[in-house]
């Protein structure tokens, strides 16, 4: 595990929640106003409602649903927030089950919720989650700027991002050595007498995609190979589009030698297409991530292993050191992944 801090992290004093009643000021109408408001209440006029919207923006108001019920001292609610890209990948579970592990032994609830990989989903999830008051939020990004969580983190709301670095915000986070792992798959390839390899991968818009597309398009460059000639397929978000873009490529006229597959969900998607082909002995490939059963097939799948596991727990661990009161640094830890040679990697290119 690499850690690495940031020297330029600011450390700011919590600032306090507005509360009903801030609201109810700069609105200039009564609380029982903002309550009809915010419960959606029938019998206030449109300009009022306006006023205590235009309020609860500038204020970035957030109802408490635990108004009624914190009792503790601290005021803590004893839960944690935990958003993930796609409960459809098995990446996600893994990373959740760590996360899990490490709330239950400290007796704390975890509210969890898949942002479908969809940016729109991302601001009203988290909302949803802050609204609970949940200790900390342990979050995966899809939104390219995380900097609206700014005023919750002064609140004294921790902050943990898991598998993508945010941008926009400097908070703990945990990834994957994505663009190192994605290069030695490639090297794996290269060094098997692969020249043309394809690149399957998911969307650009997320980061860890566009860390894999680098890792893959350094290495080539690293010895030689144009990467003017690159085959590289992005925005293969599933196995479905995956297949179809696998297909594809060997109906062309210049199919490839190897595969390299920068998501789970994509290898899958890659392998069922080679298989129909008739190419799973013929054509090398290498995934990222693993995939279920991918090491009893025939041959066995290549793959570059991460730690979803590892990455939740080490993400909780941070996440309830920061509610315990640790003050350092906030940090970027990077977990290696390992080559997982099992065969389809280790396929030569036919003379």
């Amino acid at each position: 595990m690499t850690s690495m801090s940031n020297p330029e992290s600011s450390r700011t004093t919590p600032t306090a929640r507005a509360t009903m009643r801030d609201v109810a000021a700069l609105a200039g109408v009564g609380i029982k106003t903002v309550s009809r408001v915010i419960n959606g209440e029938p019998n206030v006029s449109d300009a009022l409602t306006a006023k205590v919207r235009l309020a609860t923006e500038q204020l970035n108001y957030q109802p408490d649903l635990h108004a009624g019920n914190l009792k503790r001292s601290d005021r803590k609610t004893r839960t944690i927030g935990l958003v993930v890209g796609s409960v459809a990948n098995p990446f996600s579970g893994l990373v959740h089950r760590g996360v899990e592990d490490v709330a239950a032994d400290r007796g704390v609830a975890v509210f969890a919720s898949s942002l479908d990989d969809d940016p729109s989903r991302e601001t009203r999830i988290v909302s949803e989650m802050l609204s609970r008051r949940v200790d900390a939020l342990i979050l995966t990004t899809v939104k390219q700027n995380q900097g609206y969580l700014i005023p919750e983190q002064q609140r004294g709301t921790v902050i943990v991002f898991v598998d993508r670095q945010p941008a926009g915000i400097d908070a703990d986070s945990v990834v994957t050595n994505n663009a190192e792992a994605a290069a030695a798959a490639t090297a794996h390839l290269i060094d098997h007498g692969h020249r043309s390899i394809a690149y399957l991968g998911d969307r650009v818009d997320l980061w860890t995609a566009r860390e894999r597309r680098r890792g893959y398009f350094e290495q080539l460059a690293a010895v030689g190979i144009p990467t003017s000639e690159a085959i590289a397929v992005d925005g293969l978000h599933d196995d479905q589009t995956s297949y179809e873009a696998t297909m594809r490529l060997f109906s062309s006229g210049s199919a490839p030698t190897a595969i390299f597959a920068a998501q789970n969900l994509v290898t899958i998607g890659a392998v069922r297409a080679l298989r129909q082909l008739g190419l799973q002995r013929k054509v090398a490939i290498v995934g990222f991530d693993d995939i279920p059963l991918g090491d009893l097939l025939e041959p066995a799948i290549t793959v570059v292993s991460q730690q979803p596991y590892a990455i939740g727990r080490l993400a909780a661990t941070r996440a309830f050191d920061r509610i315990d009161g640790v003050d350092s640094d906030f940090g970027l830890h990077v977990l290696p992944s390992v080559l997982v040679p099992r065969g389809s990697g280790e396929i030569r290119p036919e003379q």
